[in-house]
């Protein structure tokens, strides 16, 4: 059966934490693919960008 696993966070860094920690309890073999993402939103009154970066693990259970 394929399955996913998806992850969301701020910061770039917490999101390669927490994916290698998932991949290092998956067997390679299993693993099918791997997607990525990265979103900029402007907050109009600050100015401030929000970054949204955002991957999605697709293996085999």
């Amino acid at each position: 059966m394929i399955q996913v696993k998806l992850f969301d966070r701020e910061h770039e860094k917490d999101l390669e934490k927490e994916m290698n920690g998932f991949l290092k309890g998956l067997d390679e073999k299993k693993l099918l693919d791997i997607k990525y993402n990265v979103a900029a939103i402007t907050e109009d009154e600050e100015e401030e960008q929000i970054y949204c970066f955002s991957a999605m693990i697709i293996y085999r259970a």
